[in-house]
């Protein structure tokens, strides 16, 4: 792996991590296509994960501190926000159970690129049904453990290259009649300990890693956090303006090309 790459996917998954576009199914389109690209495991693709991972801890930093104080108060807001992270637990539970059954058979579909173009087309389906049948949202205060248990399920799932990870969650609790913001950042939050679970499932991969390559892994890492960061603010602002189908419009067309290129 060349420097020039690293930037470029670190690039790609700080775009399309929060942009409702599967980062994963544009890794693997990314990968797929550059013949001399190698990488041991997936350590490279988790070390991307993280890089944006660390933009939504930034960009969420206060809700973050809340949600970490908030056992410790005993204040009203500090009520709403040991709920909160309850349901972000509870939201974990499912994704684990899915992530660490199937971990090695939605790892090797990322080879798959006909599977990647279809879950593409899913993904803008959902983005479509989801702007298209949205109701009145609730806020935080009204998230249920059943908001909480299906978006999990749901984050599982989206393991599948091509399925969006933010896309498919966000459009789950749009569909329950959450509010967009809410949804967003429920989302981003929710993403935390499945990002930092994969991270260290993927240690094993570490030793393996040429001791020169290192550097370039860590290059894609920030490149993927500094445009992570921009790509929160840009989908924030997207969500209020209830423009997610633009989204879904560009799903389908890359899902398309992908499987008309493969087939």
């Amino acid at each position: 792996m060349t420097l020039l790459q690293a930037i470029f996917l670190g690039f790609i998954q700080g775009l399309s991590e929060f942009l409702p576009i599967s980062s994963s199914g544009h890794l693997a389109i990314a990968q797929h296509y550059m013949t001399d690209f190698h990488q041991p495991g997936v350590l490279f693709d988790v070390l991307l994960h993280v890089g944006t991972m660390v933009a939504v801890i930034f960009y969420f930093r206060r809700e973050i501190i809340l949600l970490a104080t908030s056992p410790f108060r005993r204040d009203e807001e500090a009520a709403i926000y040991r709920r909160l992270l309850l349901l972000l637990i509870a939201a974990s539970v499912p994704t684990a159970i899915i992530g660490l059954t199937f971990k090695d058979f939605f790892e090797g579909l990322f080879e798959n690129i006909i599977v990647v173009g279809s879950m593409l087309l899913v993904s803008g389906l959902l983005l479509f049904l989801a702007e298209r049948f949205r109701r009145q949202g609730r806020k935080e205060e009204a998230l249920t453990l059943s908001d909480a248990l299906v978006v999990g399920a749901v984050q599982g799932l989206a393991i599948i290259p091509g399925i969006s990870r933010s896309g498919s969650t966000i459009a789950t609790l749009l569909f329950k009649g959450v509010d967009g913001e809410t949804a967003a950042r429920f989302s981003f939050l929710m993403a935390l300990p499945a990002i930092f679970g994969a991270a260290l499932l993927s240690l094993r991969d570490l030793a393996a890693v040429p001791a020169g390559s290192l550097p370039l892994y860590l290059a894609g890492a920030g490149i993927a956090f500094i445009t992570g960061l921009l790509s929160i603010h840009f989908l924030m602002a997207i969500i209020r303006r209830r423009r997610l189908f633009y989204f879904a419009i560009y799903c389908w067309l890359v899902g398309s090309l992908v499987l008309t290129l493969s087939l």
